[in-house]
This record gives C-alpha cells, structure tokens and sequence, in this order.
C-alpha cells in the first residue's frame, strides 16, 4: 500500500553550492551569470529563465534538500520529485515533520505535522512521504479537479485505485478538506492519460453531460483508433489536445503527427462519430469545452454544478 518510487525526478537545472564553489572566480553572490535559488546554492540563469513554472519550482525543491538533508518532503513539493503534476509554479515548499505540535510557516516553507502516524520512504538520499499520503494530502487540499488530476496520475503510474486511497484517508483523523477529497478520490482511474484528461472529465460531469467512456478503442478502416472521452449512444467522440503530443519541438515530426490526427479524425466522421476537440486551456476555462460538445450535438442530463464551475483552476496555492 505505501507505495514508494524507484527514482525521483532530477533538478531540471544544475545546483551549485557555494561552499564547494571553485575560489579562483568571484563569488557566487557577486557573479551575474548565477541565480541565487536558496541560501548558499546556486543555478546558472540561462538555464533558470528557460524553465517552465513547475520546473522552477522543481529546482526549487532540490536547492532545499541541498540546504536541508534531513527534510522530508511532501505535498506539492513531494509531487514534483516523483513526477505527479504540480500546477504553475506553488508558492511554498511542503515539508512534514511529525514531531512537532503544530503546522507552522516561514519564508517559502510549510511545515506540516499530523497526529496520526505517517508513513515515508527515502529515494537517492531525499526522503518524502509516500505516494498515498501524497494523493491524499494534495486532494485535501487543491481544488477539487486538480485533486482528481493527481489521483488520477497516482492511479497510472504508481497501480494504485481509488479504494486504497479512500482507505489512507478514513484512516486520518484529520477531517480538512475530507468531502473535497472523497469527490476526487472516489473517481480516480488509471485511463487518464494527463492531467487535461483528468481536468476535462470533472468540467464534462460538473457541465452537466452524461458520464463518458474513457479511451475506448474504435476499429475503422482495419485500423484502430483510441479516444479519450467517447459516447457512444450519440456517436460523440471528444478529445482533450496536449501539445506535447505533437512534438513541436520537432517541426518535422509536428506536421507528420496533424496530419495523422487529421486523417484519423476523418475517418472516425466518414463512420459517423461528430468529433469535439478543445485543449488544457479550454478545460480550465470552461466555455470551450461545453460549446465543442454541444456543437458536437451532446446534451446535458442534468443541471451544471456552477459554483464548480466558477473555479476549476482557481488555485491559490501557486503562482
């Protein structure tokens, strides 16, 4: 049950400590070219400014555990070292110390306490809190389609169901956030195959439509076709649009891999299925989503969840 990873995410910049710094160049402190990521540990700024919020954050962490052997870490923090998706860049870094009587703040630092016991598990040299405690605490804790969005990663990549997360919970006697987690928690799956799946699918049930299929497999033309969301009573087939599966980074590969999607999509129209496409920013926002699926002719069951819906991505928790 208390699953632990076989490896942790390395620093997506190098760290370099001042103490072990060459002493023929300036110090760290006075040379531009480096970043100053925490007290005594430094990065190259090129590097730095090229980086992606959550990769920042990333870095962010391992400058921490450079500076502090002995923490451990969890929530977002613990996320990011082992791959779960964390969501811009969090304001603070999550690190859980039982012995203490209560949570406390400083700086850029959250120190969490909990008075049930709580499993770890130490990786390369860092140690955080195991893979359930850290659905569950980041289920208690994000806005709830962020939540399943981790559980649902949680679910793929780490084996584990929605059933022994519930079960870490109920075990907590801790009771913030448990009617936020429980809805998260009891709808993780391991289809999902990213965190704009996960985001889509709790926008589709708070819209109102009927639940969908997940990744249903559509032979056509001899060929096999998979979609992320499909109904098949009203041949509406929906996809949620990542652009790191079109390979931009490659303008080559980029081009071969639309016009796969295109000819795919075709041939799914030429057996009748409307086809609605939004993207990760069309989930978080909402109206994008909803207009493809009514244009694709899908209808709500049921009335939409609006306070749900007001704030899918509202996330004060990063920047």
């Amino acid at each position: 049950m208390d699953t632990a990873p076989r490896a942790l995410r390395a620093s997506p910049a190098p760290l370099i400590v001042a103490s072990g710094a060459p002493r023929s160049g300036p110090p760290l402190w006075r040379d531009e070219s480096m970043l100053r990521v925490r007290s005594g540990v430094y990065t190259v700024r090129t590097a730095w400014d090229g980086l992606a919020p959550w990769e920042r954050y990333l870095v962010r962490v391992h400058a921490f555990a450079v500076a502090r052997r002995d923490a451990v870490f969890s929530h977002e923090s613990a996320a990011a070292l082992v791959g779960l998706p964390v969501f811009g860049e969090p304001r603070m870094i999550h690190i859980f110390d039982g012995r203490r009587a209560r949570s406390v703040s400083y700086g850029d630092v959250t120190v969490h306490t909990s008075a049930d016991p709580r499993s770890t598990c130490e990786v390369a040299g860092i140690r955080i809190t195991t893979i359930p405690n850290v659905v569950v605490d980041l289920a208690r804790a994000l806005p709830p389609a962020l939540g399943l969005a981790v559980a649902d990663a949680a679910s793929r990549t780490f084996g584990l169901d929605a059933e022994q997360f519930l079960e870490r919970l109920l075990e907590q006697s801790n009771t913030f956030g448990v009617r936020r987690a429980q809805w998260a928690l009891t709808r993780a799956v391991p289809m999902a195959e990213s965190p704009g799946e996960s985001i889509s699918r709790a926008v589709i049930e708070w819209c109102g439509f009927p639940a969908p299929a997940l990744q249903t497999e559509h032979q056509v033309a001899g060929r096999t076709y998979r979609s992320d969301f499909c109904w098949p009573e009203h041949r509406v087939i929906g996809e949620s649009d990542g652009w790191s599966k079109y390979g931009l980074h490659d303008p080559a590969a980029a081009a071969e891999a639309l016009r796969a999607e295109k000819q795919r999509e075709d041939a799914l129209r030429r057996q009748g299925w409307r086809v609605a496409r939004w993207d990760y920013a069309g989930a978080l926002g909402v109206d994008a989503l909803r207009d493809a699926l009514l244009a694709a002719g899908l209808r709500p069951v049921r009335r939409p969840d609006l306070a749900a819906l007001s704030a899918v991505g509202r996330n004060p928790r990063s920047t």
